[in-house]
């Protein structure tokens, strides 16, 4: 089967002129050119299309979709990394759904509110368990009492920040670079750093995150499927934990 390129932006919303402007730079050909010029795609192209709105809805930028699309992972295995992403983000916002929904529901009734199902889908403490278990009380502690002073400004300029962080571990998972390498390790970087801003988070001798607690970071990435979904799921997880490790041993 094929669809014409007005087929194509009236199911996806794109416009003629994008499309236009991915074949120019040949992110996106069309599978033939027909009479008076009208473009046509097939299947194939249309998968590659439902990759690159992904993609584009990751925050990538085009040149940075034309790697991904043309690394060496399968279609199929990107599709499943896509499709994990979206999950989470499902996850998250139906969660959020269901606590606004909730809180509609309670104020129309007169109901007293409860905070904690107001919050579902929000809530930063739900790993409290976990980290006070691994790295103490004292490193819980001193991210929340962090977490509260921020504005919502500064919340969401930093949930940005962590969200693009991953997205682009995920990209370059998808790629296939090696963790040793100086993309890896530019990532690895910014992971590092990102984890320094946080207050809480176990120090070594020279106040950068302790080498252990970025190795053992990793190491949950990958055995808890939670924040291996992250980036990208299983496979992203163990190239970001892969990535951080050789990180650790070279400059922590």
């Amino acid at each position: 089967m094929e669809w014409s390129i007005h087929q194509i932006t009236r199911i996806t919303g794109t416009t003629s002129r994008t499309l236009r402007h991915y074949g120019q730079i040949g992110l996106l050909e069309p599978s033939r050119t027909g009479h008076g010029g009208l473009r046509y795609y097939d299947e194939d192209a249309l998968v590659r299309l439902q990759r690159i709105l992904l993609l584009r809805e990751l925050g990538l930028g085009l040149p940075a979709i034309a790697e991904v699309l043309a690394g060496g992972q399968g279609v199929v295995d990107a599709l499943r990394t896509h499709l994990a992403l979206l999950e989470q983000q499902r996850d998250r916002v139906e969660r959020q759904i269901a606590s606004v929904r909730g809180t509609i529901e309670k104020k129309e009734r007169g109901e007293p509110l409860m905070a904690e199902e107001m919050f579902d889908g929000f809530d930063h403490t739900r790993y409290k368990a976990e980290v006070e278990e691994r790295w103490g009380t004292d490193a819980y502690a001193a991210g929340d009492r962090w977490w509260r002073g921020l504005s919502a400004d500064e919340r969401t300029a930093w949930q940005d920040r962590a969200a693009r962080l991953g997205a682009d571990w995920t990209a370059a998972a998808v790629r296939g670079p090696a963790a040793d390498g100086d993309e890896a390790q530019a990532l690895a970087r910014r992971h590092v750093e990102w984890l320094a801003g946080i207050p809480g988070t176990p120090r070594g001798g020279s106040g950068a995150p302790a080498k252990e607690y970025v190795v053992g970071l990793g190491e949950m990435y990958v055995a808890d499927p939670r924040f291996g979904a992250n980036y990208g799921g299983p496979e992203g997880a163990a190239f970001v934990r892969d990535a951080l490790r050789v990180y650790a041993d070279r400059h922590l």
